[in-house]
């Protein structure tokens, strides 16, 4: 099996900028912590996740929505383990259809590999592949940016692995145990929790994420197998998938279009139009991806500012003009909805002095 078997499942625009994500990951964040006392619910209507749009089966996060909360539940929670107690926390039916998919698969092999496939259905925020090696069975988890803020790499990596074992244990054995496990991240200075999740060799610092599977594991059939059923999940899944990857492209191709013409923004008609299709229409196809076109603007906008201020000396005039905004004041409007500092603020942050 290649590495990378699913191109739509590698980094691009819209994984970083538009809702493509299915939220499982943020309903258990939040769940575990109010077990700490912690009320998330001003962190998601902060990125535009209020109570009513968290219940929607059609709902659909970007990157940048679930890093901001995840990043800021740390920071309430205080626990640096965060990722490993919201990974163990869950369970297959917050997968769907294709958790049941994994339950009537043959082996457990099987079963991780289709949870590879569908990986973009799945709510994952990592990047999934796996491979059959002379250590074991490899399951890789890649973050979807090199340059992700390191304490939302550092969850995701926790909460993929932790996710892992934990429903693997529900689906396939309690006594399941991987070969090894290892973490890109250092070592914290307690690794005990690790240790008594996992019950294998952990290792810190290493190349990559990476789980080993015992291939006795591996090979291991499925309690709840059914071929018939099997079969007639993955065909509702493959339907899924196309219907997904057409959202993607066409998330994409706005952003490239949006990002390629700033300081201008083209109206939705001119989108419309390049696209051969109505106003209509294409606010419709929106819709079907949990999103609009204003929404697309103003997160390619985001990402532009961002950049400059990040990555630049540029003033915020200069800024303010390359991202297409009237004047700085619409800029710091802008800044602060997204961030609720003021654009210098933000860059003082991040370790950049501009005028």
């Amino acid at each position: 099996m290649p590495r990378r078997p699913f191109p739509d499942n590698t980094p691009g625009t819209s994984r970083s900028t538009s809702a493509t994500i299915p939220p499982n990951i943020l309903r258990y964040l939040a769940l575990v912590a109010d077990g700490y006392g912690v009320d998330l619910h001003s962190e998601l209507t902060r990125v535009g996740l209020d109570e009513t749009v968290m219940r929607s089966a059609g709902l659909r996060v970007s990157y940048r929505q679930g890093s901001a909360v995840i990043r800021r539940a740390v920071e309430l929670t205080g626990d640096a383990h965060l990722g490993l107690r919201v990974g163990a926390a869950q369970h297959l039916t917050a997968w769907g259809l294709l958790g049941f998919a994994q339950l009537a698969a043959e082996t457990l092999r099987d079963a991780v590999e289709t949870g590879v496939r569908f990986q973009n259905l799945s709510g994952a925020m990592v990047v999934w592949s796996a491979d059959e090696e002379e250590t074991g069975y490899v399951l890789r988890a890649d973050l979807p940016d090199p340059a992700l803020d390191p304490t939302v790499a550092v969850f995701l990596a926790e909460e993929a692995f932790a996710s892992v074992v934990t429903l693997t244990r529900l689906s396939a054995g309690v006594e399941f145990a991987p070969q090894s496990v290892e973490f890109a991240f250092p070592a914290p200075p307690d690794i005990h929790p690790f240790a008594e999740l996992f019950r294998c060799a952990v290792r810190f610092a290493a190349d990559e994420n990476r789980m080993v599977f015992p291939m006795v594991w591996a090979r291991r059939p499925m309690p709840g197998r059914d071929p018939v059923t099997y079969a007639a999940t993955l065909e509702v899944l493959e339907e899924a998938m196309a219907s997904r990857r057409d959202q993607q492209d066409l998330l994409e191709v706005l952003e490239i279009s949006i990002a390629q013409s700033l300081p201008d923004v083209p109206s939705v008609v001119e989108q419309a139009r390049r696209h051969a299709s109505s106003e209509r229409t294409l606010r419709r196809r929106l819709a079907e991806c949990g999103t609009t076109y204003e929404a697309v603007v103003d997160g390619v906008r985001r990402e532009r500012v961002e950049q400059l201020l990040y990555r630049s000396e540029a003033t915020m005039r200069d800024i303010a003009r390359q991202a297409g905004f009237s004047d700085v004041r619409a800029l710091r409007r802008a800044v602060r909805r997204w961030h609720g500092v003021a654009p210098r603020q933000l860059r003082v942050r991040e370790g950049r002095v501009g005028s």
